[in-house]
């Protein structure tokens, strides 16, 4: 077996012991409570440890999955929501999927709504807030040691604008909410700014604590 497929297989395997760590932990939930559910940059966004910091006994559930796609939550909206019954839901869903060069707006767009559709169904009553996908650092990406990696942040980076365009209308369609959270992150460029970056795409804690207070509003009202 290569490199490639060994560390493709890893990975995959990664996602999936996460959707079964989540199908345990829902059992003990609190229902009706908030929920932050999408890819690797909702996974890695420290919600619990902030709250702590602000001194707020809010309670939020995190069910991201690092390397998500749209199709890929499709499969697992029980683990990732469902189960918890959430009155809130913050979902940053499609960063993944816009780095694909294959990926179309219009494919993106139905793969989407078919996650808002089951929410809509099953969760009537639940307040949902589409946040806009982050910008990227093409600069710090080209420094990271697995090929390609500033190639994807170029394309994502080319693609967001129209991307969160898709994603708000999309919110306006379903009677949802649309968040910008990224007031702040951004350099002059219009990139996240170095000091924010891990890779290029992933973002230090300092970063959430910007995008926490961009979104405070939304998680206490």
């Amino acid at each position: 077996m290569k490199a490639e497929e060994v560390i493709s297989d890893f990975f995959q395997n990664e996602k999936r012991n996460k959707v079964v760590r989540y199908r345990h932990l829902n059992r003990f939930v609190k229902k009706g409570q908030i929920l932050f559910t999408g890819s690797s940059l909702m996974e890695q966004f420290p919600i619990n440890e902030i709250l702590q910091n602000h001194g707020m006994n809010t309670v939020i559930y995190n069910r991201g999955i690092g390397g998500y796609t749209i199709p890929e939550m499709l499969e697992s909206m029980e683990e990732q929501i469902f189960e918890l019954e959430p009155s809130k839901i913050f979902i940053n869903i499609g960063t993944n999927d816009i780095s694909r060069p294959e990926e179309t707006k219009e494919q993106l767009i139905s793969d989407y709504r078919k996650v808002l559709t089951q929410i809509k169904d099953r969760l009537p009553q639940a307040k949902v807030y589409m946040m806009a996908y982050y910008p990227v650092n093409v600069q710090v990406a080209a420094r990271q040691p697995w090929p390609d990696a500033d190639k994807a942040a170029k394309l994502r980076l080319e693609r967001l604008d129209e991307s969160n365009k898709a994603v708000s209308e999309l919110a306006q369609e379903f009677g949802y909410s649309y968040i910008d959270v990224n007031n702040g992150l951004t350099d002059d460029n219009g990139q996240t700014k170095e000091a924010y970056s891990i890779d290029g795409i992933h973002m230090w804690s300092d970063a959430y604590e910007v995008v926490f207070e961009n979104m405070k509003e939304y998680i206490t009202e």
